[in-house]
Parts: C-alpha cells; sequence; structure tokens
C-alpha cells in the first residue's frame, strides 16, 4: 500500500470519529452545570489517538529502514559515475544529499507526532484522574453549585 492510500485510508477512519471530547453531565435538573449544557461534543477517543502515535512510529521505522537503503544507494551510485568521469555523478551527490536533508525531517516529523500523541494521552490519563480524585473527596464540589 502506498503512503498516498495508506494515508487517505486514515483519514477516512479519523473523519468518521467525533474529533471533540466528551464529558460526562450531569443529569437535566440535577446539580452541577446542570442538563442544558452541551458538553456531549466533547470527546476524546484515545485509542485513535494511540493508533495515531503507533502508526507515526511504525512510519519512521520504516523510513529508517528505507531511508538508509535508498540514500546508500544513491550515494553508491554517485561515486560510481564520478569515477567513471559520468558528470551525472555530481547530480546524484546532490540528490543523495537533498535526501538525506529531507529524510532527516520527515523522521523528525514522525517523531514529534508519536511523542506528542504518547504525551497527550498520558496527560489526559493524568487530568481525569485529577478530577475524579477531586470530585471523590468534594475538593471543588462547591465551584459548581
Amino acid at each position: 500500500m502506498s503512503f498516498d492510500d495508506e494515508w487517505s485510508e486514515l483519514k477516512r477512519e479519523v473523519s468518521r470519529e467525533s474529533p471533540h471530547t466528551r464529558l460526562h453531565q450531569v443529569a437535566s435538573g440535577g446539580s452541577g452545570l446542570g442538563g442544558d449544557a452541551n458538553l456531549a461534543n466533547l470527546s476524546v477517543n484515545q485509542d485513535k489517538l494511540g493508533a495515531i502515535g503507533n502508526a507515526a512510529y511504525a512510519l519512521r521505522g520504516r523510513l529508517v529502514k528505507d531511508g538508509i537503503h535508498a540514500r546508500t544507494t544513491t550515494e553508491e551510485a554517485a561515486t560510481s559515475m564520478s569515477g567513471h568521469g559520468f558528470r551525472t555523478g555530481a547530480a546524484m551527490t546532490t540528490v543523495q544529499e537533498t535526501w538525506g536533508s529531507q529524510l532527516s525531517t520527515l523522521l523528525d516529523a514522525c517523531a514529534h507526532v508519536s511523542n506528542h500523541l504518547d504525551y497527550s494521552a498520558a496527560r489526559h490519563a493524568q487530568d481525569e484522574e485529577d478530577i475524579r480524585t477531586a470530585l471523590t473527596t468534594g475538593a471543588i464540589s462547591g465551584h459548581f453549585t
């Protein structure tokens, strides 16, 4: 499957899910924010975040392996061409240097996406636990009445 096909498939899967965070809401007529507050549109799907983070991590792994192979092969071709007096060897060297720069940028981007989603998921879980603890202990109950 090509990158474009895989990317399109991932975008279709994500578009089927609500991109909002969903908070539990108080039943109508109860205490707190009340039933009229429209909090149902707020949701985060940890499984989707995890899947995207894992896909970014896997893509980075494939890019490392395949990208280095392509870089090495191009470098060898450039050296061989230059050694045989072909001016194309210098152009191939430029291609290899550009490829190396672009590959590095893409690897950094994949790592950034993966790390950010891991951090976001962990932070969300910690925030949920902090809220649950605060509500259970009554530490913030007076703020919503």
